[in-house]
């Protein structure tokens, strides 16, 4: 029997500016956009570096997870995206406190270092979270 697919959005997170969801649940799984480091608010890039960007990033996703009824806990995989692989440690740093609190398995990740990325931003992230 087909799954069914169901758009997931909420305007705590910034909104899909091309033909994409923000995220789309099927079954348990639920695949996130990748976020940059705009207030949902303004449209605005945050100001600030790589620390300031990807809490922005991180609680962007954590609003998208929340409108499907899931938390970072909930999150398998990530992928992040980052314009300079020399940030490296100071975006671990900050994505650890939302990934990798006491007690808690932090998800699978990939990070590759991109030429570019949309509105000039430092860090884009993904992930696939599921549901228990």
């Amino acid at each position: 029997m087909a799954q069914t697919k169901t758009m997931i959005s909420t305007t705590q997170a910034p909104q899909a500016i091309g033909p994409y969801s923000q995220a789309v649940r099927v079954g348990d799984l639920l695949f996130t956009s990748g976020q940059v480091a705009l207030d949902p608010a303004t449209g605005a890039l945050v100001p600030g570096g790589i620390r300031e960007q990807t809490k922005r990033v991180l609680d962007n996703l954590a609003a998208v997870l929340e409108e499907a009824g899931m938390d970072m806990a909930n999150v398998i995989k990530t992928t992040v995206f980052l314009k300079n692989m020399g940030d490296f440690a100071a975006m671990n740093e900050v994505y650890a406190r939302y990934f990798a609190p006491e007690g808690v398995v932090p998800p699978a990740r990939s990070t590759v270092e991109v030429a570019r990325l949309p509105k000039d931003t430092l860090v884009e992230i993904d992930v696939i979270a599921m549901q228990p």
